[in-house]
């Protein structure tokens, strides 16, 4: 299970240092391909290529006649790049993703259980500022019993 925010640094070509604590456990569950796409919050996703597969699999079983369903189809599974580590636990985000996502020097690497977000430093601070400016607003379905 991956969890955790990490800030990064990308490397001049574009290069993500995994951190030591998350490569061998990426490296295992990933049988060593691992795939970066786009998601529709401009950050962009990290999975290992057995946790991806189903998903993957859902996006193309739905209908290209949908326009919504032909749109994630296309953000999803046309933005999707098969990846590997480097020896030094790196990982190449292309510059189409990079782009997308609008990363510069640095990242944030977020673990969300199965696979990891990759977001701008903007971004996430975006984020973050959205998860305080809800306050007390009440939980989304589903979390409404959840006690901490």
């Amino acid at each position: 299970m991956f969890q955790g925010a990490a800030a990064l640094s990308l490397d001049a070509k574009g290069r993500l240092a995994i951190p030591a604590r998350h490569r061998e456990a990426l490296a295992e569950a990933s049988g060593g391909t691992l795939v970066l796409t786009a998601h529709p919050h401009r950050c962009l996703l990290l999975y290992p290529n057995p946790a991806w597969a189903p998903i993957r699999d859902k996006v193309l079983a739905a209908s290209s006649f949908n326009p919504q369903s032909a749109a994630i189809k296309r953000l999803l599974v046309g933005n999707a790049r098969e990846e590997a580590m480097d020896s030094a636990g790196r990982l190449l985000v292309a510059p189409e993703l990079r782009q997308f996502a609008q990363l510069e020097k640095q990242v944030w690497l977020v673990g969300q259980g199965s696979h990891f977000e990759i977001w701008s430093d903007a971004g996430w601070q975006k984020q973050q500022d959205a998860i305080f400016a809800m306050g007390d607003q009440g939980l989304p379905p589903g979390l409404e019993d959840l006690a901490l």
